[in-house]
């Protein structure tokens, strides 16, 4: 490594160490203020908030890793753009390209961390978070669990099976509920395609009801709709489900892979399962936009005004890849651009700023 190489990495690591810890340290005060009635009121003990903080990391980096990545960029080619310290490497026959080079590989690095990070530690310290709240300080009940990509959960007299649950829709699909008498016998089995919250009841789909008497025997309803009388609103639900977002890249793909079996439509944890692949190249493509904006400052002479346009179009990246995904999980736009049109649009948007300042 050259010595040119080791003073540019030198000062985009210091930006970024500093940078990660503040972006930490807001996120953690601004949340702390939103939770404190909620555990002030539950009388939760130090040991539960400092938990819940704690496991609240992983979250909190995975989603500014990005925009650290991006402010450091901005703020160490500012600074040497500043000094005329790029203008003296590129004095000396040094290429633009060769000084975004030692960045440009600390991102791959970091954008492959990322993958794994998300992968393996984040959807963890999610249910984590969420089971401290719930469960340890709310006082909650688990009444039900996601596991084996189904979901399943336990009412006071029945076993409800689910094998997917559209929270948006409110439509459950592939369901098996069993009710059982008080001595723990079968009173009645419900197999349906679907339900659907339709005015405040569940309206199931294509059923049969098998009913069993005092002896055991059994009795078959089919119907093709039906409403059943089941206590239990989409809110219950939405409590057990596990979204794409809590699923790391693998986890999903085997969810996907067992409901495509099964024959139900995949197509918008698709668009997430792409999402997952595309989004930590973002990294190096905020890498390129931000030095393109930090080496203008050089010939415009106003650095803060250029860091704050670089972080607005930065910034501008999270808006519309969550307005791509949307428009893909509505089947508005294809699975593969929905997920990766953010990314297109900005490495055009790169390429043609880094374009600019060689000229």
């Amino acid at each position: 490594m050259k010595l040119l190489d080791k003073y540019i990495l030198r000062e985009f690591l210091r930006f970024f160490i500093i940078t990660c810890v503040t972006f930490i340290a807001l996120y953690l005060i601004i949340d702390f203020f939103e939770k404190s009635r909620m555990f002030l009121s539950n009388k939760a003990t130090t040991v539960q908030m400092a938990s819940y903080f704690l496991y609240s990391i992983p979250m909190i980096i995975s989603l500014t890793l990005p925009a650290a990545i991006l402010l450091s960029t901005l703020l160490t080619y500012s600074f040497l753009s500043k000094f005329s310290e790029i203008t003296a490497m590129k004095a000396n026959g040094i290429s633009l390209y060769r000084i975004a080079l030692p960045v440009l590989a600390v991102a791959a690095i970091i954008a492959v961390f990322l993958f794994f990070f998300t992968e393996l530690v984040t959807p963890y310290s999610i249910q984590k978070t969420e089971y401290i709240v719930k469960m340890d300080v709310q006082k909650q009940k688990s009444l039900g669990f996601f596991k084996q990509n189904e979901i399943w959960y336990r009412a006071q007299n029945a076993i409800y099976n689910f094998k997917m649950f559209d929270v948006e829709k409110n439509i459950l699909r592939g369901i098996t509920i069993n009710k059982l008498n008080p001595g723990f016998t079968m009173q009645m089995r419900i197999d349906a395609e679907r339900a659907e919250w339709k005015n405040n009841q569940w309206v199931f789909f294509n059923l049969l009801v098998t009913t069993f008497n005092e002896n055991n025997t059994p009795s078959l309803e089919w119907a093709k709709e039906k409403v059943i009388p089941i206590p239990e609103r989409p809110d219950d639900f939405k409590i057990i489900q596990k979204d794409a977002e809590k699923m790391g890249y693998f986890e999903l793909k085997r969810y996907v892979q067992k409901i495509q079996a099964e024959g139900y439509d995949i197509s918008r944890y698709l668009v997430d399962l792409q999402g997952k692949i595309a989004f930590p190249f973002v990294c190096l493509i905020l890498v390129l936009i931000g030095m393109s904006f930090s080496v203008h400052s050089e010939r415009s002479g106003g650095v803060m005004q250029s860091v704050a346009l670089g972080i607005f179009i930065g910034f501008s990246y999270w808006i519309v890849h969550a307005f791509s995904m949307s428009l893909g999980r509505s089947g508005i736009l294809p699975i593969f651009l929905a997920a990766w049109a953010s990314n297109i649009l900005f490495t055009s948007l790169a390429a043609f700023l880094f374009y600019r300042i060689r000229t």
